[in-house]
């Protein structure tokens, strides 16, 4: 990444001011948080994201007064196109390459800020070149990518923590303890201001809505848009963020409004149109989330959970995973949710879990298993049982299989 950065004479140097975010999970959302509330204080922001679930565009989103809009394909392409004749050849890979190009779009273009999601760990991940972001942070750690970044939570903690940079503020969400252990030492060792959830700051849920509190007061604010307990706690952890930079002075009105209207997709995502929906059981939910590790499948049961408490339908979950996943850790979490699992492949993607193994990590946990030939047979298959009460059916397992889905659907994100 230096080497390539240096002969595109370093536009890492000249973004605009950057939050960098690390995590395991709630990275994506947590950013969605950021950007909503900046822009409805009137910032410009840039972002970058990944994965992408239809078109890579999404990774690519250009600030502008009043919202951002997507990086076009012909800009996108010249960029890229950049990099690739800058590297002359030498190795590198399509992440690094998407990261510069992430760097040079954002330095041509003026905004106010730029959010930015580290791809893979932190200390090795291409975005952590950034000598001075305005702040780090760091969404829930667990156990994930444990062939790249170790086997234990500790050494995967370390390896988010990498991107604390000295003396700036870094925004931790609750931790396991041994994590949290990890973050701390790397926060003093930098000596960087550490605020962390349930020491600096809290969020709590409070008759439905959300409500914050830090030494500097407290905001009683509406609850998220995006669905799930775990939403007010990545809401929090934006607001967190916001409130320990300085340069930043953003009145309630903003966070309200951003809280309200930031949008994610494919994490508890409601479909209510589109062309799964018509192959669907008449008058059934479908919620699409691409959770696909043990602490993703729990954070979506809980989902599951609270939708059952309010109004009670059985639950058919459609899962397609990644061969590299742990699909008994994941799948455990539905145990007490529903019997009836439905086993996919992920289309078009290498490296995708056979249906037959993903069906034998279900069976030990005693539900009813079947596999298909994909989403939409699963969905044509269940329109023809006779419920009495029509289904809530999740297709979950990867943010591959989510990112097919929304296409299939005709309703690819904007």
């Amino acid at each position: 990444m230096h080497r390539l950065l240096q002969r595109l004479d370093h536009p890492e140097r000249k973004l605009p001011p950057v939050i960098h975010v690390a995590g395991t999970n709630g990275k994506g959302s947590t950013i969605a948080y950021l950007r909503a509330i900046l822009e409805a204080a009137g910032l410009r922001v840039h972002v970058f994201t990944s994965p992408y679930l239809v078109r890579i565009n999404e990774c690519y989103r250009l600030g502008r007064r009043g919202g951002g809009v997507l990086v076009s394909d012909d800009e996108l392409r010249g960029v890229l196109e950049r990099c690739e004749r800058v590297n002359n050849g030498e190795p590198i890979t399509i992440f690094e390459t998407e990261t510069a190009a992430a760097f040079c779009l954002f330095a041509q273009h003026p905004a106010d800020v730029t959010l930015l999601e580290v791809g893979l760990g932190g200390r090795l991940d291409s975005t952590n070149v950034i000598e001075a972001p305005l702040a780090s942070v760091i969404a829930p750690v667990s156990m994930d990518h444990t062939e790249f970044l170790g086997d234990t939570l500790p050494a995967i903690a370390r390896e988010k923590a990498a991107i604390i940079k000295r003396h700036a503020p870094v925004i931790c969400a609750e931790q396991p303890p041994e994590a949290m252990a990890v973050v701390e030492a790397q926060a003093s060792r930098m000596r960087a201001p550490l605020h962390a959830a349930g020491q600096q700051w809290q969020v709590t849920v409070e008759r439905g809505r959300l409500v914050y509190q830090d030494d500097r007061g407290l905001m009683d604010l509406a609850a998220p848009k995006l669905f799930g307990r775990h939403q007010f706690d990545n809401a929090g952890l934006a607001i967190a963020t916001l409130r320990a930079i300085d340069s930043f002075k953003i009145g309630i009105a903003a966070f309200e409004t951003g809280i309200v209207n930031a949008e994610w997709p494919a994490r508890m995502q409601r479909l209510a149109s589109g062309v799964l929906v018509d192959n669907a059981p008449q008058g059934c939910e479908i919620w699409l989330d691409g959770g696909h590790n043990a602490e993703g499948g729990r954070v979506a049961a809980a989902a599951l959970g609270d939708l059952e408490e309010r109004v009670s339908r059985p639950l058919v979950v459609i899962v397609g995973m990644m061969g590299n996943k742990d699909g008994g850790a994941f799948l455990a979490n539905f145990a007490g949710l529903t019997r009836h699992i439905i086993a996919v492949q992920i289309p078009d993607r290498d490296g995708a879990m056979p249906p037959d193994r993903l069906a034998d990590a279900a069976r030990q946990f005693g539900m009813r298993v079947e596999t298909a030939a994909g989403v939409e047979a699963a969905l044509r298959s269940l329109a023809r049982l006779a419920y009495e009460v029509p289904p809530r059916i999740l297709i979950t397992g990867s943010l591959y299989l989510a990112g097919h889905m929304l296409a299939a659907n005709g309703t690819p994100p904007g």
